[in-house]
């Protein structure tokens, strides 16, 4: 089962970063729609795109699992396909961080092909070829070459300011920290029995330790255990988790008057950006510090977002607006792959455009009609049948 406003949710979550995903090439733009410093007590409007993205996952999480449960699926069959999904995000993710810190002139073919390379592997190995024009006999030949390339491009791998260093875990990029959210809700979700009360003890423990990574109780030294950061830290998990409550939320009060629905969802959106607010004076807003206010606030705007979304598509049925970005919804890897094509290209080709078109209102219009080309481009692949699948 679909829900039109998940998709659309998804779909608009992506358009948005995309786009500010390509401010980096751009001049002269206001601040408040920048990512805040490390140092700032400030959320730009980027800060909020990533957070809405990891609620959503948490949206479709228990769709999904009930999907795979009505086809009979047994629950360790269910289990490997999360823990196998979620590393393919991380090893996705650790491979794109080491593209930001590599070094140019210390790898052979230079940063920007190693960079045009990996996204190709990427394309390789995560196309879903059973469903492509491609005949089968092609496909395990696409995917090993795909790892091929991935274990070339690791090998002459060289990092750091003057390349001294290896492939590393400097963060784990956009990508990872899905995964990471993604397997530790999707095991608990699934072997708890799609119990409420079990994934709201689990979002509260989230944000306890939230609140605790901002002090000393849990900074380690150990490899072993800062490898696992990201779920010790409380902050990236609880966006996903909040998002599964959301839909039990929903589908809990399913058998009462809908307007029960709204006045939870939007309750708990109001709620949580107040408390947001309210504890700005103790740790401040701050995304890169991952601090609780940051993650009520986002949470907050996450449940209000849904509700609205909700109500416009499927209680108005009101998705025809919503077209023009809908495969960014549905092959939403592919779309957010399509650039790392793209920049590495711009490269290395070194093509130069007018300053004019890269700054203020102008650049920001042109930017966002290239994320709108980037969705539409993916609708045109997915109808052609190539489709990224994890």
């Amino acid at each position: 089962m679909r829900i039109a406003s998940i998709d659309i949710f998804r779909a608009l979550t992506m358009v948005l970063m995309i786009w500010v995903n390509d401010f980096w090439t751009l001049t002269d733009i206001p601040k408040w729609l920048q990512h805040a410093t490390a140092s700032e007590d400030y959320m730009g409007f980027s800060d909020i795109i990533f957070p809405l993205f990891l609620f959503i996952v948490g949206l479709s999480i228990p769709y999904a699992i009930e999907n795979r449960l009505a086809k009979k699926e047994s629950k360790t069959l269910i289990a490997k396909h999360i823990i196998i999904r979620s590393f393919s995000l991380l090893l996705i993710g650790f491979f794109m961080v080491n593209y930001e810190t590599a070094h140019h002139e210390s790898i052979i073919i230079g940063k920007y092909f190693w960079g045009l390379l990996m996204a190709l592997a990427i394309l390789l190995i995560w196309m879903n070829w059973k469903k492509s024009p491609i005949q089968k006999k092609w496909h395990v030949y696409f995917q090993v070459l795909g790892i091929i390339i991935l274990i070339f491009l690791a090998v002459i791998y060289n990092g750091g300011s003057r390349g001294e260093s290896w492939m590393k875990i400097h963060w784990w990029g956009i990508l990872g920290l899905i995964g990471w959210a993604y397997v530790i809700n999707g095991l608990i979700y699934l072997y708890s029995k799609r119990n409420i009360t079990i994934m709201v003890i689990l979002w509260v423990i989230f944000n306890l330790l939230s609140i605790l990574n901002q002090t000393d109780k849990l900074i380690f030294e150990n490899d072993n255990i800062t490898f696992f950061s990201t779920l010790y830290t409380g902050t990236i998990p609880a966006f996903t988790t909040a998002g599964i409550v959301a839909t039990l939320i929903f589908k809990k009060l399913s058998g009462t008057n809908i307007k029960w629905r709204y006045i939870s969802l939007i309750g708990l959106g109001v709620l949580h950006v107040i408390y947001g607010i309210a504890t700005r004076p103790y740790w401040g807003i701050s995304k890169i510090q991952g601090t609780p206010s940051w993650l009520a606030i986002c949470t907050g705007i996450g449940f209000l977002m849904f509700t609205i979304l909700y109500y416009i598509t499927d209680v108005k049925k009101q998705t025809s607006w919503a077209k023009i970005i809908a495969p960014a919804g549905t092959a939403t890897l592919t779309c957010y792959m399509i650039p790392y094509f793209l920049y590495p290209m711009y490269a290395i080709t070194d093509i130069k455009f007018p300053d004019i078109l890269n700054s203020s209102g102008l650049g920001l219009f042109i930017s966002f009609i290239f994320s709108l080309l980037v969705v539409v481009f993916t609708g045109w692949l997915e109808q052609k049948k190539y489709k990224l699948k994890l």
